[in-house]
């Protein structure tokens, strides 16, 4: 048996550990992850995506980080609200890691913290509020324990982007009585509008009565104002003419025997008059006796003159 095969045999081992331990220390990180390394139990360094040689014996990887964002399932929690009504409420909580260091040695479960943190900043949000404002005002209470936890997650490197609540669940017979309310809401609004409806039309039948009185009483101005206009005209065109005819008969009286022929026409139309009113069932009274016809045309001369 060779002496040196015991020797042999141990240095075969030292080079296959040796060997080993080289092709261990090798790590390539892929990307959007990290590794935590400690050396002889304390941190050393964070490596990221990329090829990287360990030193053999001396570090290891503590902590392995994904620094994608991650959705995480909020279980379902009672929650009790302003007005003292039970609802139970879950949600979906995004996050991701920001500083790999505080996330390894910041918490030991920074996944199961930020989860009750999120459980319990949920059910102090929704004390604060009504029953109908969990309703309408989600997007409050997201922000809210959006707020709250990123602040605390700070300090265990995990950065909160969002929060989505899933489901709110309502006792039946509360949900009963808030769809009797939604109803009567419901019956309100009508009932408004229809009186409105009604309101308004009421309103435009009586502007257009009154529009239609305007236009009428305009119209009926117009009328007034134009029979006056020609009312006004017909007057002037008469006493126009009663002035065309007085001066034409002032002309004819300074001809030679106009008065004479202005008398004669005159006494005409005077009898032309009387034989108009001398009727069987009425009396005439005459200031004239028609048998002197000398005595009637001097006295028409006489008011010709005067």
């Amino acid at each position: 048996m060779n002496p040196l095969f015991p020797l042999q045999v141990v240095l075969a081992a030292l080079s296959l550990v040796l060997v080993v331990s080289i092709l261990r220390s090798i790590r390539v990180v892929p990307a959007k992850s990290v590794l935590v390394i400690e050396r002889l139990g304390k941190y050393a360094k964070t490596l990221h995506a990329g090829f990287h040689i360990l030193v053999p014996f001396l570090d290891r990887v503590a902590y392995t980080h994904s620094l994608k964002e991650q959705a995480i399932d909020v279980p379902t929690q009672p929650c009790f609200t302003w007005d003292n009504v039970k609802v139970d409420v879950d949600g979906v909580l995004y996050y991701r890691v920001v500083d790999p260091r505080k996330a390894s040695y910041g918490i030991t479960n920074y996944e199961y913290a930020t989860v009750q943190l999120a459980q319990t900043t949920m059910r102090s949000v929704i004390g604060k509020l009504e029953l109908d404002k969990t309703f309408e005002e989600r997007d409050s209470i997201n922000a809210a324990i959006v707020a709250e936890v990123d602040a605390a997650g700070s300090a265990w490197g995990v950065e909160v982007t969002r929060y989505e609540i899933q489901n709110i669940d309502v006792p039946a017979e509360i949900l009963q009585a808030m769809e009797a309310q939604l109803r009567a809401e419901r019956e309100k609004r009508g009932q408004i509008a229809r009186s409105l409806g009604e309101m308004e039309s009421k309103i435009n039948h009586s502007v257009g009565e009154m529009e239609e009185s305007i236009n009428r009483s305009e119209g009926e101005k117009e009328k007034w104002i134009n029979e006056a206009e020609g009312q006004a005209a017909e007057i002037r065109a008469l006493a126009t003419a009663t002035a065309a005819s007085l001066r034409e008969i002032a002309k004819a009286l300074e001809t030679p025997g106009g008065d004479e022929a202005l008398s004669l026409q005159l006494a005409e139309q005077y009898l032309g008059e009387l034989r108009h009113l001398a009727r069987g069932e009425t009396r005439v009274i005459l200031p004239l006796d028609l048998t002197d016809m000398e005595g009637i045309l001097g006295s028409v001369r006489a008011l010709i003159k005067s």
